[in-house]
């Protein structure tokens, strides 16, 4: 299997889980290699994680706000893993120095309609990147999954209906997730807790970040 060393956790909207998506894949992925998360959101909620970490060996966080490219260039050299948390528009200007330079752009999707149609402004600018970037993977997940909803279980059929694919590993809604993240805490620190998020965690990063 060949790694990707450049993950970016990539939307539209706010309230997509995207920062606690973020760094639990990344706190995942330390446990196996050498791994930082890149901010470049300005509201800095990553950092804002990292400071709250009751680990002194939490993943590393850094602040790409302000140079989010020279930030990626210099990290990719350093570490196996880049994992990278953008703004929540994809007209920003970080969200695309990321596009233009990541090797995997993964995109919470929550099942509703406002985040379906954000979604479509998402596929517009993978396209763009790719003509700078042409590697570039683009990968839907869906996030915040409640089963029994309707709204849940016609996910997948709109999405099918987007040019980029999704994952088949969905990320259900959980107290563990927000838990964690209030505590400054990934899903992997909380033991059985949190075994069926970190589970989730894992089984995304073997289908999508190490495919």
């Amino acid at each position: 299997m060949t790694n990707m060393p450049v993950v970016a956790l990539v939307g539209n909207k706010g309230g997509s889980g995207k920062t606690t998506l973020c760094v639990n894949l990344a706190s995942a992925l330390s446990a196996a290699a050498p791994t930082i998360v890149l901010d470049a959101d300005p509201q800095r909620s990553s950092l804002q994680w990292r400071n709250m970490a009751e680990r002194e060996d939490a993943v590393p966080v850094l602040d790409a706000v302000d140079d989010t490219a020279a930030a990626i260039r210099k990290s990719r050299n350093e570490y196996q893993y880049v994992v990278i948390d953008c703004p929540p528009s994809v007209h920003a200007e970080q969200t695309g120095h990321v596009l233009a330079m990541c090797d995997l752009a993964l995109i919470p999707v929550q099942p509703s309609p406002l985040d379906i149609w954000a979604t479509v402004h998402i596929e517009d600018k993978v396209e763009e990147a790719r003509r700078k970037n042409p590697n570039l993977r683009a990968v839907l997940v869906i996030n915040q999954l409640e089963s029994r909803t309707r709204l849940s279980r016609i996910i997948r059929q709109a999405l099918a209906e987007l040019s980029l694919p999704a994952a088949e590993t969905a990320i259900r809604r959980r107290v563990a997730y927000r838990s964690s993240v209030l505590e400054g805490r990934a899903v992997t620190d909380l033991g059985s807790r949190g075994a069926e998020a970190a589970n989730e965690i894992s089984q995304l990063i073997d289908e999508v970040v190490r495919a």
